[in-house]
């Protein structure tokens, strides 16, 4: 799995975990699938996947203003329940942004 391919399937499980908890949906809702739908359009379009990290330490801010609101709300909601739902995951993310933040 390539790092767009893991940053997508990150994004994925975290609207995911959003939406079963707060939509209480067993898939994702059609408001929750359109936020996937351009988080995934913005990750297949971004120029610098190779050279950073996460989104949330990107210096461009290339997600529209509501969007970026709803990812951010989903990511404060999801981000600490990941450690109980998918734990590998999270620690793999946190692994990279503590190797980031000391090599920067």
């Amino acid at each position: 799995m390539n790092k767009r391919e893991k940053e997508m399937r990150t994004v994925y499980e975290m609207i995911h975990l959003y939406c079963r908890k707060n939509h209480k949906e067993k898939e994702l809702c059609p408001e929750c699938l359109a936020l996937y739908e351009y988080a995934r359009m913005r990750i297949e379009k971004c120029p610098f996947m190779e050279t950073k990290t996460f989104c949330s330490q990107c210096k461009v801010h290339c997600y529209k203003k509501d969007k970026r609101e709803q990812i951010r709300k989903v990511m404060r909601f999801s981000g600490p329940r990941m450690l109980v739902y998918h734990p590998v995951m999270a620690i793999c993310h946190l692994y990279y942004q503590i190797k980031d933040s000391v090599g920067s």
